[in-house]
């Protein structure tokens, strides 16, 4: 990398936490921080969830897919929708009625901590060989 691309490369992470740190500055609790204190419109949670979804993966891998094995596989992106809605209305009630702040913590509640301690083990497993193939997949592009 030149000197350029550093100086990119960090005035953009400056900046990025720059700007969380400035719109964090008046969260007196963790509730506030992780709740937004009800203050999220639905819209923006929903459109959240979604951006969240895509990758640079499902980018680069999605048009690849389809030219190699055909279209079938966007059966699986019409059904996400109706997933969604279902969930939003049976689980994600009962979930804020439980007060908790985590998925973890709900499954605490729910069972024990040996489960929690668990999912939250499989679930950084799974992410850190995730985040792996996530930054390889476009590396191999560049």
């Amino acid at each position: 990398m030149n000197n350029i691309d550093w100086i990119v490369l960090v005035t953009t992470l400056l900046a990025i936490v720059g700007y969380g740190v400035w719109q964090t500055r008046n969260r007196a609790n963790l509730s506030s921080y992780l709740r937004g204190d009800g203050e999220i419109k639905w819209g923006t949670i929903g459109l959240s969830i979604m951006a969240t979804q895509a990758s640079a993966i499902t980018f680069l891998s999605t048009p690849g897919l389809a030219y190699e094995e055909g279209m079938g596989f966007l059966q699986f992106y019409f059904g996400l929708p109706i997933a969604m809605i279902i969930l939003s209305v049976f689980v994600v009630p009962r979930y804020f009625k439980s007060r908790v702040f985590t998925a973890y913590e709900y499954l605490e509640s729910k069972f024990d901590l040996k489960i929690r301690l668990l999912t939250a083990f499989l679930f950084l497993v799974q992410r850190g060989l995730a985040a792996g193939i996530t930054i390889y997949a476009p590396a191999i592009v560049l």
